[in-house]
């Protein structure tokens, strides 16, 4: 016997009192810059660093958001809204900025999922400092733009599921991508010849 589960979307309703701006009047009153908290909040992360520029103890952080990616985020948003590379990219911020200073060893699953090319670049300079720190990162990851830029590939398959689980190469990226046997050395080779390619007008 099987039976219809529906699901549906969050439902949101504003506080009678507030009016969903989650501060109290008192609150609201205090201004900085010309915005109160509430609207503080509404501002992207991006927006935010811009507004704070001269104050290094917010604008630091925010800045590594923007590397890792997370520009486009409202400062307000709530943790539970977050995607999980999402979240991966705002803890290896957090790290950063933390400095702990002692190396870790880091394991992350997917974080470039639907970065756009140019931010792939960021974290990548992101996570380039925590490994110059001393860090060691193992990253699972299918985007070609971060796979080219790794020390060390592994490769498994040679497929998915049942098919998948055997080492097929291991080796820098352009060994990875001289490997017959590599899907992933298939799409490589022509990304990275393309990546050493002059640029045309």
């Amino acid at each position: 016997m099987s039976s219809n589960l529906l699901f549906f979307e969050d439902l949101q309703l504003p506080c009678p009192v507030c009016g969903g701006r989650r501060f109290s009047p008192p609150v609201l009153a205090v201004r900085c810059r010309g915005k109160d908290i509430s609207q503080v909040l509404e501002l992207s992360v991006d927006e935010g660093a811009a507004l704070f520029a001269d104050l290094p103890a917010v604008a630091g952080p925010l800045g590594l958001l923007s590397e890792a990616g997370l520009g486009y985020l409202p400062l307000g948003q709530p943790s539970s809204a977050l995607s999980g590379g999402e979240c991966q990219r705002l803890k290896l911020a957090c790290q950063l900025w933390e400095g702990r200073g002692e190396p870790a060893l880091y394991l992350i699953d997917e974080p470039t999922a639907g970065l756009h090319p140019a931010d792939v670049d960021g974290f990548l300079r992101l996570l380039t400092r925590l490994v110059e720190g001393g860090s060691t990162a193992v990253v699972v990851e299918h985007d070609l733009q971060f796979i080219a830029a790794c020390d060390w590939v592994v490769d498994l398959g040679p497929g998915g599921g049942e098919e998948g689980g055997r080492l097929v190469a291991a080796g820098t990226p352009e060994e990875v991508a001289r490997t017959p046997a590599s899907l992933t050395g298939r799409h490589l080779a022509p990304f990275l010849q393309g990546m050493k390619l002059p640029k045309t007008k």
